[in-house]
């Protein structure tokens, strides 16, 4: 009878135990991804879950989703004084995109999610009053660090870096920046809410803030993690009824198109189908 030669598979088990025992990453390669979606929509007064569907308590970056409570902060700090003031230049070394290559006020940087905006407004902070402003807010895991070695929590923190939250904080964040009970000014209040972009949806007026990056390690595009993220979190107002939402969808794969306005557009669709459902 013909002799089964077990090298190849004594060799792959000695290559298996020593990638454990020296901590290499071992993963099934082969494993299919799936995407994520979460729509959570609460009743902004008493807290009710009105609508929930997919994985909403899982904590990712927020991404530009930040700059609700990064204008509270610039408010209350006094960095940021109405909604047209200050008005900052740009400069070739923020390096931007094209389309941000430009003046920029807060209204401007709310619309237009404009990086380089925050970026300007957290060294001003400096790091221990940013760190103790988002504690104080107690916004996702609170972890401002940034990224291990780069010394960058002031201006990447929040993207696709050390800062988390999931979509059941971002709603729990929304209703309390409606109720006014966050540390901040009254002022911080008025012009936060009057910067965020306003939009229409069967009746409902929506006021909300996108968030897009891609998922993953930069240095290795083929890793699991690489994958686009978009956002859409904020609040909505109809009659009487009032409402705080956040919608998150992670692709299973990488996309050149800005996921943050394709879930806000799918998500301004769908809104009064879902409210209706409620009822």
């Amino acid at each position: 009878m013909r002799q089964i030669d077990r090298r190849p598979f004594v060799f792959a088990v000695v290559i298996y135990l020593l990638a454990w025992l020296f901590g290499f990453p071992i993963r099934a390669q082969s494993a299919p991804l799936e995407e994520v979606e979460c729509t959570l929509i609460l009743d902004a007064a008493s807290g009710e879950t009105l609508y929930r569907d997919g994985v909403c308590d899982q904590r990712f970056s927020p991404a530009s989703t930040f700059k609700v409570p990064l204008a509270l902060i610039g408010y209350d700090a006094g960095i940021l004084s109405d909604e047209h003031t200050p008005a900052w230049d740009y400069k070739s070394e923020f390096k931007a995109v094209k389309r941000d290559q430009k003046t920029v006020d807060p209204t401007i940087w709310e619309k237009d999610s404009v990086l380089w905006f925050s970026q300007e407004i957290t060294p001003r902070l400096g790091n221990e009053r940013f760190a103790g402003y988002v504690s104080k807010f107690d916004y996702g895991n609170t972890d401002v660090a940034g990224n291990p070695g780069k010394n960058d929590g002031l201006t990447r923190s929040w993207v696709n870096s050390s800062l988390e939250i999931s979509p059941v904080e971002q709603v729990n964040f929304m209703r309390r920046l409606l109720a006014g009970e966050l540390p901040v000014s009254d002022k911080a209040y008025a012009m936060t809410k009057a910067i965020l972009p306003t939009f229409e949806a069967g009746g409902w007026t929506v006021q909300g803030k996108t968030g897009t990056t891609r998922l993953g390690d930069s240095a290795d595009k083929r890793s699991l993690g690489w994958r686009s993220l978009g956002w859409f979190v904020g609040w909505a107002n109809k009659d009487a009824r009032s409402i705080v939402f956040a919608r998150l969808v992670i692709d299973t794969k990488r996309s050149d198109t800005p996921k943050g306005p394709q879930t806000r557009a799918m998500f301004l669709k769908e809104l009064p189908n879902l409210i209706n459902k409620t009822k």
